[in-house]
């Protein structure tokens, strides 16, 4: 077996200007789009109408909705950001710069902006950071800035970076 990589990181491990880059990217499918908007109720027809994306709007096919897209790129920071949070905060900001189509491929990359310990509380701090995603060609198609609330190293108990299986 290879070696194990943590899950998350430590308020401690964090640096400013540090990037990471999220793998692996994510095709979305026509079915993840459907099923996206049918559990979360969003019947709008550019998001699961072909006949009608195609007759009645700027891009005459249909477009992903915007918070699967988003739900995506936070999923995918999860391991490099926030897989040991106590908690997330706030997202400051979020914006989708470019549309996303059925067959697409997302990648997101994070890049870590301010770290400030807790004033309350000495074995946490918040993390500033923003992510952005980008479409199979490079062209950014979200941005979100999100605050997170991370443990210092040593002030919880330490978790395995995985479960070794038992091997016979």
């Amino acid at each position: 077996m290879g070696e194990a990589r943590e899950f998350g990181r430590y308020f401690d491990d964090f640096e400013v200007g540090d990037v990471y880059k999220h793998w692996p990217g994510k095709t979305i499918t026509e079915y993840d789009d459907h099923l996206f908007c049918m559990i979360t109720m969003n019947h709008h027809p550019l998001h699961t109408n072909a006949h009608y994306a195609e007759e009645a709007t700027q891009f005459k096919r249909n477009v992903v909705v915007g918070n699967l897209v988003y739900s995506l790129g936070l999923g995918m920071s999860v391991p490099d950001v926030s897989g040991k949070a106590i908690a997330n905060l706030e997202v400051e900001s979020l914006k989708h710069t470019a549309p996303m189509f059925h067959g697409d491929t997302l990648y997101a990359q994070t890049t870590v902006l301010d770290k400030k310990e807790s004033r309350s509380k000495p074995d946490r701090g918040v993390v500033t950071v923003e992510t952005r995603g980008y479409n199979q060609d490079g062209v950014e198609v979200l941005y979100f800035r999100r605050k997170v609330l991370v443990p210092k190293r040593g002030t919880v108990p330490e978790q395995p970076a995985r479960p070794e299986p038992k091997l016979e």
